[in-house]
């Protein structure tokens, strides 16, 4: 949050995952569950300890923060935990100019923000990232996700053992992985929101992550933005059309922005402000 921008905010420490669960997050994970073979998956998954391996990659590699390094983000990421009752996971900052914002490990979780991301975004939307990484570690999401990071190798990994049979048996496993990690995308996009408390930052964060450049910030209105996603739903008039959405969306591990941002907009006029009410205060 910004140093010089104090905000009131409502915290929710007892708050279930449920109460903010995107529907089709809800349907994703009843499908992902019952997809043969995932339990034999998870298991090789802790056989092999990739959890540990990307625990220590990460630590030797990027940056962590703390109250005395990156001190705002730790901040922000302080008032998360506390905004929806979460344990503080470990956050750190690797040198990366692509954009994003991953956790990984769930037993011990810790999230990471490429600089490219801190760069793009002001303070209040860099609170709504780190709040969105807190929602899939509050919704029980963090397992599922190290599967679907990772389950190309995984896969290979298991036909390897099983002469390729597994590869091929595998495949279904990772268009429901994908299906189930884009759906989660939209509960942590709502943990975010319950967070920060307002849906301007996360608004332009979508925005920023759909196209943004650095000098046009300034030009780019809200508004045109959400338009965008009547084109996108209007090609569903064929079938074709919906065969085209499918494939093209079929191994994204995130959804469209403009998706995002129109699915966030529709809860905080619904659900968001029935489960928030008023804003209470709370001091620093």
């Amino acid at each position: 949050m910004s140093e010089t921008k104090k905000k009131r905010l409502r915290t929710f420490p007892d708050i279930e995952a449920a109460a903010f669960q995107h529907p089709w997050d809800a349907k994703a994970t009843d499908a992902l569950k019952s997809v043969p073979g995932l339990d034999q998956l998870v298991a090789k998954i802790m056989e092999y300890g990739l959890e540990r391996i990307f625990y220590l990659q990460n630590t030797a590699a990027n940056v962590r923060v703390t109250a005395r390094q990156f001190s705002r983000l730790h901040r922000a990421l302080g008032w998360g935990c506390k905004i929806i009752g979460v344990e503080e996971p470990e956050l750190y900052v690797a040198l990366d100019p692509t954009p994003n914002a991953f956790t990984y490990g769930h037993t011990r979780p810790f999230i990471v923000l490429t600089s490219g991301l801190i760069d793009m975004l002001d303070d209040e939307e860099r609170f709504f990232v780190i709040s969105h990484e807190l929602g899939h570690i509050k919704a029980g999401h963090v397992l599922y996700t190290v599967i679907a990071r990772n389950i190309a190798e995984i896969v290979a990994m298991i036909g390897q053992a099983s002469f390729g049979l597994g590869t091929l048996l595998g495949q279904g496993l990772v268009i429901a992985l994908h299906d189930w990690y884009r759906k989660a995308e939209l509960t942590a996009d709502r943990a975010g929101l319950l967070c920060v408390q307002d849906l301007d930052p996360c608004i332009r964060t979508f925005m920023k992550l759909a196209g943004g450049a650095r000098q046009l910030y300034a030009e780019m209105d809200k508004q045109e933005f959400i338009k965008q996603i009547r084109a996108y739903e209007d090609a569903d008039v064929s079938t074709l059309n919906k065969a085209y959405k499918a494939l093209i969306t079929a191994y994204r591990t995130h959804p469209f922005p403009i998706l995002r941002a129109k699915e966030l907009d529709a809860w905080h006029s619904s659900g968001y402000r029935s489960l928030a009410g008023p804003l209470g205060l709370l001091t620093a």
